[in-house]
């Protein structure tokens, strides 16, 4: 088995001679490195070639690949969410994917309309409530969690979070700008309190009685429920899932993604990678592993976000989500989140 090597975003990744080797394929990837090691290490023993792993969060890996140019060694680009995949094909960071198969089984709305990026995961944003002090008959949609009824109930974290910005512009998408400001600002007038933490922190608040809703993403919770510790499972037991907008556009998604950089070296490798990764086996463990949902048409869900039901997704481009960023942004702002 190749050898993988992850290495710590404050090392410089050194141009040795092994590095620029044609079977070789130079990653960067703000997943950590226990979610995603064991399948580069599954697809470097079936195809060969060898991966080096730099992670690190998203920002700083976009920033790095804009300071290093075509000087950089990354082939390949790896984020936890289509907006920032949005900012680096906007940076031209990255190039079109003209040689995966695999791009052709995946909906048009999952991937970039240049080919410029894919998603690899998909994981919703719904509402979780208290049991025992919200009925899930009294919830319905993200924008009527501006009725009054919910004023000092819900938790949710800052506007400077990229989750919170793609689901402010999937409003704006669905409603337009004038219906989504209003809903930031009745948002912002129903906070339990000022936005602090991540997601978890979020769930955690619920379930300790800070606020009755939570707004997270569903891999935070499925993590939550696959823990073997007895407070993540006391959480899990307390909140209740509801899938919102199920009536009209759908609940709102993203993904985990993947590109191609525009200073590649090994083009053909990172193709193969990309085919691997959306294999229905590749599919199967990554999806299982992050909790998140498959991809691809027909590959299933694992037993715990089985368990949640089925629901209906958002299907809006995730190009859109990068392109109403920016006004996103602006919107919060002007509503005072923080």
């Amino acid at each position: 088995m190749q050898k993988l090597l992850a290495l710590s975003l404050l090392m410089p990744l050194a141009l040795t001679p092994s590095l620029l080797q044609a079977e070789e394929l130079n990653i960067y990837s703000s997943r950590k490195e226990a979610l995603i090691k064991p399948l580069l290490d599954k697809f470097s023993e079936q195809s060969g070639i060898k991966v080096n792993l730099v992670t690190g969060k998203d920002d700083a890996l976009i920033t790095r690949l804009k300071r290093e140019g075509n000087r950089s060694p990354a082939d390949i680009l790896i984020t936890a969410d289509a907006g920032r995949l949005h900012r680096a094909k906007a940076g031209e960071l990255l190039q079109p994917m003209t040689n995966s198969d695999a791009l052709k089984q995946v909906p048009a709305n999952l991937k970039d309309q240049d080919n410029q990026w894919v998603g690899l995961t998909m994981r919703a944003r719904p509402i979780f409530y208290v049991k025992g002090k919200v009925s899930p008959d009294e919830l319905s949609t993200y924008e009527a969690l501006t009725d009054a009824k919910w004023q000092g109930r819900i938790c949710i974290r800052s506007s400077s979070n990229i989750y919170n910005q793609s689901l402010m512009a999937s409003l704006i998408d669905a409603d337009g700008a004038d219906k989504a400001q209003a809903f930031a600002t009745g948002l912002v007038t129903n906070m339990a309190r000022p936005p602090a933490g991540g997601d978890t922190d979020q769930l955690r608040a619920a379930a300790a009685g800070v606020c009755d809703i939570a707004i997270a993403n569903t891999y935070y919770y499925g993590r939550l429920a696959n823990s073997d510790d007895a407070s993540n499972q006391k959480v899990v037991q307390q909140l209740g899932l509801f899938w919102p907008n199920q009536a009209d556009r759908g609940t709102h998604v993203n993904v985990s993604g993947i590109g191609i950089t525009r200073s590649a070296k090994n083009q053909e490798a990172a193709a193969k990678l990309i085919d691997f990764m959306l294999t229905e086996e590749a599919q199967n463990w990554y999806a299982q592993v992050n909790n998140e949902y498959p991809v691809l048409p027909g590959v299933s869900a694992s037993k715990v976000l089985a368990s949640w039901g089925e629901f209906k997704a958002d299907d809006i481009s995730l190009n859109r989500l990068g392109t109403l960023n920016r006004q996103a942004v602006e919107i919060m702002d002007r509503a005072g989140w923080k």
